[in-house]
């Protein structure tokens, strides 16, 4: 069973409404629906809630560190807690899919996200799930005539339309989290991926 959820993003209030915080909403979302509250917690490099799922420990992570160095507070957390890579759900802002897309998988590539990357580099595997939320991707602008750098685009917040679709990803992420949670992976991603956009 998936004992660790870790939300990426950055921390700080200048960074609350980017792009890049869709992993933080995704844990916020779920910590007011299990009833539990983030604590700072120093040894973990993070904000840490724990609760309880069909008896068993659940731990939500917000890394307190910047996206990059994501993996100490996973590691940390990991560690202290024995905490395999395969029980880990980490929840990431995607460029590839559009807003309003939520897709889930097992290990692969990190697709240049550097908190991947760095929790991957961490746990020595790339085989921990994870949920990705589509934030869509600057080349989308550019055929606008809007032309972004990928840094800038995570760093800014969507537009409402493009926040109101993140937001529904959201729901349904949590809507099949309970089929997930239960290890029936294959019923949870079938169902998430089929919903419309």
């Amino acid at each position: 069973m998936t004992k660790l959820i870790v939300g990426l993003g950055n921390p700080g209030e200048e960074h609350i409404e980017d792009r890049h915080n869709a992993g933080f909403w995704f844990v916020d979302a779920l910590a007011k629906q299990l009833n539990t509250r983030f604590e700072t917690e120093k040894r973990f490099n993070g904000k840490v809630a724990k609760s309880k799922w069909d008896g068993e420990d659940l731990f939500l992570l917000k890394p307190s560190t910047y996206m990059n160095l994501s993996g100490q507070a996973v590691a940390a957390l990991c560690r202290f807690h024995k905490i395999l890579p395969k029980d880990i759900l980490v929840v990431q802002d995607e460029l590839d899919l559009k807003p309003g897309a939520a897709r889930i998988k097992l290990g692969g590539g990190t697709g240049g996200h550097n908190g991947l990357k760095d929790i991957q580099a961490h746990l020595g595997t790339p085989d921990y799930w994870r949920l990705r939320l589509g934030i869509g991707h600057p080349r989308d602008l550019a055929d606008a005539g809007h032309p972004m750098d990928v840094a800038d685009y995570v760093l800014r917040r969507p537009l409402k339309a493009e926040q109101q679709k993140i937001d529904s990803s959201i729901q349904n992420g949590l809507q099949i989290l309970p089929l997930f949670l239960k290890g029936d992976s294959q019923a949870a991603m079938l169902e998430l991926h089929s919903k419309a956009i």
